[in-house]
């Protein structure tokens, strides 16, 4: 097991990189509260790697296997609460069958089903809610800067999801995919700061500056 550290961002930002689609499970705290962003398939290494750390909440981005596969077994385990978007909710939670493009994974009781602007407090953190549909209905991102809550230093972050990676963008050809609202969900992630650390599902963390001249330049 191997816990990378994400350098200057306003909270603790850590994370595993998991399963055969090397995703990135994401341990955020503000030394109040813990949360781990997309469990992917192996909750028993995600226990480890809080060794002893209470988890107070789990969120997941979309609603793909690769994304919410350890979210059952993570929720038994911790109690933690599970947060997801309320479009894609019931795929996660068996109220609805899982798509042709996504694989079989555990459903997962969604405790809290958010809504685009919400603003979500976990400890002292305080997250806005960004629906960002494209790669699927429901996806979303999740925004957090220094004056929400009580972080003053350190640079804003972007919880991604499969929606912006360096470079490039999530795949639209799956089930409930479509290029065009990918478009406008980068567009609306274009309005945030250059200095956002930017922490995607796969690969490696980037800025909304850095993606500013290729990606979004690209696609948006």
């Amino acid at each position: 097991m191997s816990l990378r550290v994400v350098k200057k961002t306003c909270v603790d930002v850590c994370f595993l990189v998991q399963g055969m689609l090397e995703n990135n499970v994401y341990f955020i705290s503000d030394g109040e509260a813990t949360m781990v962003a997309d469990p992917s398939s192996d909750a028993e290494e995600i226990m480890r790697a809080l060794d002893g750390r209470e988890l107070d909440a789990i969120v997941l981005t979309h609603c793909h296997s690769d994304h919410v596969g350890a979210a059952a077994d993570l929720r038994r385990l911790t109690g933690a609460t599970v947060i997801a978007s309320k479009i894609d909710a019931p795929e996660i939670c068996g109220e609805k069958p899982i798509s042709r493009d996504n694989w079989k994974f555990k459903t997962c009781p969604v405790d809290f089903r958010a809504e685009d602007g919400d603003v979500v407090e976990i400890g002292n953190m305080a997250w806005k809610v960004m629906l960002t549909p494209g790669h699927t209905k429901g996806g979303m991102c999740w925004y957090l800067v220094p004056q929400f809550g009580n972080h003053e230093d350190g640079a804003p972050v972007l919880i991604s999801g499969d929606t912006l990676f360096e470079g490039s963008v999530g795949r639209t050809d799956f089930e409930g995919g479509s290029m065009k609202e990918m478009r406008a969900s980068l567009r609306k992630l274009a309005f945030l700061p250059d200095e956002t650390i930017v922490l995607p599902g796969h690969g490696r963390q980037t800025t909304i500056g850095a993606e500013r001249s290729r990606t979004f330049a690209q696609w948006a």
